[in-house]
């Protein structure tokens, strides 16, 4: 393999050059002898065998070739400081990814906010997040095949959880179904008469479809925003978060059912850490985030 002809160092010392305005003002700020960056120049251009500089009064000023290299150059230059510091986090423990699990009836929109605020901290840690419905958010946990875990209802026995917060789910349909002409039902065998659409379960083990009022006809998916196509098309009824429906019910393009005894549900979404004792300073971080949001 052949030797690259330039260092690293010339690139950053060409760069400081052009960002300062010219070589007196570079060698300030890097404190270094004005004559060691003209050395460090003048040799990189003759390596190259390119003009990259014009010096006109006190002042450089890139030629056309200087200008497609420079700008080339402060991506290497940039991916190396990124490795080194990559390298640093890892040295010191930081994570260089994590994994999230996120029950879907948890609003992206709030997951996003913290992972908002975690960013300009993060170091360069990359995220992965896995929707997941009920036992299969609890197969996560159990397996330890999350970093951080966001779940409904009871967690995994043996885990301990941090409540974040109590989501509201409504009964709805489509205003032009049978349902919406009385709203008002009485018991679970008016609906069992009807389709039934439910979110299913990503366990691997348990299938307890989300939802389920067992109705004889069901159709089953794997998320909220299928079920609303569905429910749109004047197809069935569904229990839906309420942030996710309430506007389209505000709207007129949704009509919420009023069950007898059960017109609505409620959900408490919790936090948990699968493995505390192998928990890193990244995932402390973006955890106490996510708790911070909901005080």
């Amino acid at each position: 393999m052949d030797r690259a002809k330039s260092t690293l160092e010339q690139w950053r010392i060409l760069q400081a050059v052009v960002d300062f305005g010219g070589y007196s003002q570079a060698a300030q700020a890097l404190n270094k002898s004005q004559s060691s960056l003209n050395h460090a120049v003048a040799k990189l251009q003759t390596q190259l065998g390119i003009q990259l500089l014009e010096v006109k009064g006190r002042k450089a000023y890139l030629t056309e070739q200087g200008t497609v290299l420079l700008r080339r150059s402060r991506h290497i230059t940039q991916s190396v400081s990124e490795l080194e510091l990559l390298a640093n986090n890892l040295e010191n423990g930081w994570e260089p990814t994590l994994t999230i699990a996120r029950e879907i009836i948890y609003p992206m929109d709030m997951l996003v906010d913290s992972l908002a605020k975690f960013q300009p901290e993060s170091r360069g840690t990359r995220i992965t997040i896995i929707d997941s419905v009920i036992s299969g958010t609890h197969d996560l946990i159990k397996q330890q095949a999350v970093d951080i875990a966001i779940c409904g209802g009871v967690p995994p026995k043996g885990h301990i959880s941090e409540p974040l917060c109590e989501l509201d789910f409504l009964l709805v349909c489509h205003p032009d179904h049978d349902l919406a002409i009385d709203p008002n039902i009485c018991d679970d065998q008016t609906l069992a008469q009807h389709l039934q659409i439910v979110i299913k379960d990503t366990g691997q083990a348990t299938h307890i479809d989300m939802g389920w009022l067992k109705a004889e006809q069901r159709w089953t998916v794997s998320n909220f925003h299928e079920a609303l196509v569905i429910l749109n098309r004047s197809l069935g009824f569904c229990w839906v978060p309420k942030y996710l429906v309430e506007p389209l019910i505000n709207d007129g393009k949704l009509c919420q059912l009023n069950l007898k005894g059960n017109s609505h549900r409620k959900v408490m979404m919790s936090l948990v850490i699968p493995n505390r004792d192998l928990q890193g300073p990244a995932s402390e971080l973006l955890e106490k985030m996510i708790i911070m949001s909901h005080r």
